[in-house]
């Protein structure tokens, strides 16, 4: 007797994502409730199980959700602001003060709504994020139908979600106590950065996470000048400093690291601290190039982060990948030095592993979560097909994403979102951009 399933997704092409990088010519996979129960050839899985909804195509590949590892998703309201200037700069003398002016609850639930439906659409099922009034996030994107670890942001000075350390570690722990457990949202402790958090914030901030066992996220030498102002503090690197400290182990996900010295990376690989590779937001900020291939070799984990859609400008796994590959392949003078392979492993289960979700998502494989991605081929610079891998890496756009399931559940479909009305959250976006654009706050007028 044939099993009864939710749902039977079939494609020509299905890329588990496994420990073999498999590759299955036409596929399906069985999905049942929010798991996958089995993934195999089309002929073994509809010999096996029955489904009245069959989502099918041809010309199609699914693969597992891809997982932005690093970003701060409200940003996307301040996109194009204060474009083409220096990090401090444009973070001391734009950002911060725009984040003053503007952030609340509200703020944070529209924005977040606004990022998760442009990461869906381009299929990404899974994103990192390091912010504030997380409680609104998280709401936002279990609405939206997206899983997510959101970071209580930590830091030393005032901003307008907290006034003190005392009070940033007091929302954050609440809003871990409410959201531990929850299906889609795994609450994260998220100090800033080791030039705006001390010593005992760092090791506060460790504790908390060791308490609760949750994720830790942070920026970790982004820049040259963040590299010498730790060095003239504490007389250390900043990953030895981290290192001093206790801080570093597998919980901890670094966003960046971009300027690392050998023995960083070998302290990173022995600790097995998860890195996050925000290419993209590297080049335009002109903070420099991470050297993800040496990191690869000494066994680190490296995943792909966006960055906040204020220094990217938009929240594109696929282009990050792409990006990154070729980059690394110049930057290295090695062809060979980021594969397709490689890159999308990183995009997909590695992403998911160094953020404590291995179990659960980053593969198409039994028992894990149905986070899904089906994408059409039939496009002209998807043509002629002859490596599955290279065209997703190097020619494949979101616009070409027809079908995303989160946790079995389908959140997107012929590219469209199915939880949430897209033409009310891009008006809530533009209403909100009149706001800001027509404020006093910006004397210049509207970047």
């Amino acid at each position: 007797m044939m099993q009864s399933v939710d749902y039977i997704i079939h494609a020509d092409y299905v890329l588990p994502m496994d420990e073999r990088l498999t590759v299955i010519k036409d596929g399906a996979i069985a999905v049942k409730g929010t798991q996958i129960l089995e993934v195999g050839t089309s002929e073994g899985i509809f010999r096996k199980y029955a489904s009245r909804a069959i989502i099918s195509g041809r010309e199609n590949v699914v693969f597992p959700g891809l997982i932005n590892t690093h970003t701060h998703a409200a940003m996307v309201y301040f996109r194009g602001i204060a474009d083409d200037l220096p990090l401090r700069e444009w973070l001391e003398n734009h950002v911060w003060p725009a984040e003053n002016r503007w952030l609340s609850p509200g703020f944070i639930s529209d924005a977040v709504e606004l990022a998760c439906l442009e990461m869906l659409k381009g299929g990404v099922t899974t994103y990192n994020d390091m912010y504030f009034y997380e409680d609104a996030a998280a709401e936002a994107t279990k609405k939206v139908g997206m899983r997510a670890v959101l970071g209580a942001g930590i830091l030393d000075f005032p901003t307008k979600s907290a006034s003190t350390a005392d009070e940033y570690f007091a929302n954050a722990e609440s809003f871990i106590k409410d959201w531990k457990g929850d299906n889609l949202i795994t609450p994260c402790i998220a100090p800033h950065a080791l030039y705006t958090c001390g010593p005992e914030t760092l090791k506060r901030a460790r504790h908390v996470a060791d308490t609760y066992d949750v994720p830790i996220h942070i920026h970790l030498s982004e820049t040259r000048w963040e590299v010498e102002e730790i060095r003239k503090r504490y007389s250390m690197m900043p990953v030895e400093y981290l290192d001093s400290l206790g801080f570093l182990d597998e919980r901890v996900l670094a966003a960046h690291c971009v300027w690392l010295t050998d023995p960083e990376i070998k302290i990173l690989a022995q600790k097995g601290v998860g890195v996050s590779h925000c290419i993209e937001s590297n080049l335009k900020l002109s903070s420099g190039i991470a050297p993800v291939v040496s990191m690869l070799k000494a066994g680190v984990k490296v995943t792909f982060g966006t960055d906040g859609a204020a220094s990217n400008n938009d929240l594109n796994i696929l282009s990050e990948m792409s990006t990154a590959a070729k980059l690394h392949k110049a930057y290295s003078e090695d062809p060979t030095a980021l594969d397709a392979k490689t890159a999308l492993l990183m995009a997909t289960r590695w992403g998911a592993e160094v953020l404590g979700l291995g179990r659960a998502t980053g593969s198409i494989e039994e028992g894990r979560a149905a986070d899904l991605v089906m994408a059409n081929l039939n496009k002209p610079h998807l043509t002629p097909m002859y490596n599955i891998y290279s065209h997703i890496v190097y020619s494949m756009r979101p616009s070409d994403v027809e079908m995303v399931m989160v946790d079995g559940r389908v959140v997107v479909n012929d590219g469209k979102l199915t939880t949430a009305d897209e033409s009310e959250i891009l008006y809530k976006a533009k209403e909100w951009c009149k706001k800001i654009s027509t404020s006093p706050f910006f004397p210049q007028g509207p970047y």
